[in-house]
């Protein structure tokens, strides 16, 4: 093994905890609030759940065959790289820097902090001072104290950066199971003859106008979203034992895994609450049960739910789960995204110290870098804007990502796939296609969002150019002609 290299420590096991854990965060016990608002209907929501699920499930199975054909440090940014040039590849890199990575670390931690205040109540979201902006509160503080506790874990090695990613990821895992299980063996019969009867709200064919179509194609953002970051194992590939083998595994379990949770957690949902509000249910508290899964309270849905099975103790026991599920979460995205800048780094388009690993072979600088500009962004209290902006940028590096599927067959046909994505080339086409859709949905549906999240990926590009020309100057010094 050379010197400044990372040195393969994952197992198979470990690669489907980083997958699952970095893919649930606090999207599932929120964001279907949303989608039932968007859909009115519980067909509708599970329809949104259902597609992304799939959507997700084949873009890892496309991600898979890249990952086993160039198991290196990086990951997607490498693929990028090897199909379109460094141009495009730095783009992918600057824009995880900027806010893709850092901004999801950031909001990821404010929404551990956030339920930690359900049970600490100091730590609520009070600013300290009178300025909002860069303004410190409990919340904000106990944010960037789990991105540096986070941060020194993973400084101190691989190993105990994995053991902290398997038993939280193991944990968030029992929490939903927990969630399913509990719904399911304490059912409110009310809220469940309330949905099957709206059922064919959805499924009627009169509800099917381009203005449902269009507003079911924007529910699908918060869905897929919430189990967004499955590629970030591909960022360790090279700690990853075996990773021709494993990386295309650890993407298909991780993924399904979730996928199904996820499914089966809001249907625990609707065994609890009415998607729509009705009117009030005996025994039921009549404002939750009213408001529905549409009307949760700041969008809470798993907090309104497990509060109709156990009442005010359901909050508390919810403000656990998601705790658990933010710090695994946030443990995830913090241990894999250094990785990309290691490998810009080693490319010589980034920071050089960012490319080099410490005593305990982890890129120190780059996580340090990291945890310090999601630092940034979780006092700005600007990451969940930058986020919106960035959506439809991420959208377009899956798509280019599994494009690459395609680019690098026919450019290089004769280099070694251990694994070959199932279904090709209908499997990956079909999910570029979608993509594809949902863009332009995006496009008509949220135009502030779209076209600053394109800019932000294209500032990239002037940066690459100034990045080069100072290194194309610096060996001109050193070497005149």
């Amino acid at each position: 093994m050379k010197e400044n290299e990372l040195k393969p420590g994952l197992s198979l096991f470990d690669a489907v905890t980083i997958v699952a854990g970095s893919m649930i965060g606090s999207g599932i016990f929120i964001v279907s609030a949303d989608i039932a608002r968007q859909t009115g209907s519980p067909a509708g929501l599970l329809a949104v759940w259902s597609i992304s699920g799939l959507m997700t499930v084949a873009g890892a199975l496309s991600y898979g065959e890249l990952a086993a054909m160039m198991p290196q440090a990086g990951g997607q940014y490498v693929f990028l790289r090897e199909a379109y040039g460094a141009t495009l590849a730095f783009c992918f890199g600057w824009t995880l820097l900027l806010v893709i990575q850092t901004g999801t670390i950031a909001a990821v931690a404010v929404a551990f902090a956030r339920f930690c205040a359900v049970i600490f109540p100091l730590l609520g979201s009070h600013i300290l001072g009178s300025a909002g902006i860069f303004g410190l509160s409990g919340e904000r503080l106990t944010a960037i104290c789990v991105i540096g506790a986070l941060t020194m874990v993973n400084l101190r090695g691989l190993n105990l950066g994995r053991i902290v990613q398997n038993v939280f990821t193991s944990a968030k895992v029992f929490s939903l199971l927990f969630i399913i299980i509990g719904c399911a063996v304490l059912p409110n019969p009310p809220a469940i003859r309330a949905n099957l009867a709206n059922v064919e709200n959805f499924l009627g064919a009169h509800q099917w106008s381009f203005q449902k179509l269009v507003a079911f194609g924007a529910a699908m953002v918060g869905a897929l979203f919430s189990a967004d970051a499955w590629g970030n194992v591909t960022f360790t590939a090279a700690e990853v034992r075996d990773p021709r083998r494993n990386l295309p595994r650890a993407l298909a379990i991780g993924t399904s895994l979730v996928i199904c949770l996820y499914l089966l957690t809001n249907v625990a949902y609707m065994f609890e609450l009415p998607v729509v509000g009705t009117g009030a249910s005996a025994g039921t508290p009549a404002t939750i049960f009213s408001a529905g899964i549409a009307g949760a309270a700041s969008d809470r849905v798993a907090t309104a739910a497990m509060q109709v099975v156990w009442g005010k103790t359901g909050a508390f026991i919810t403000a656990i789960l998601v705790m658990i599920s933010t710090f695994g979460c946030a443990n995830g995205l913090i241990l894999t995204g250094a990785r990309v800048m290691y490998a810009m780094a080693r490319d010589g388009v980034f920071l050089a110290r960012a490319g080099h690993l410490n005593k305990a072979a982890v890129p120190a600088f780059a996580l340090i870098l990291q945890a310090v500009w999601s630092s940034l962004l979780t006092l700005s209290g600007s990451y969940s804007q930058l986020l919106d902006y960035v959506i439809f940028a991420q959208l377009i590096f899956y798509v280019l990502t599994v494009g690459t599927v395609f680019v690098l067959r026919v450019k290089c046909p004769h280099t070694p796939r251990p694994y070959r994505v199932w279904g090709y080339p209908w499997l990956p086409a079909g999910y570029i296609l979608a993509s594809l859709v949902l863009m332009t949905d995006l496009l008509v549906v949220k135009p502030r969002y779209t076209w600053p999240g394109l800019l932000i990926a294209l500032s990239g590009i002037p940066v690459y150019w100034l990045t080069q020309r100072r290194t194309i100057y610096a060996g001109m010094l050193a070497n005149p002609k």
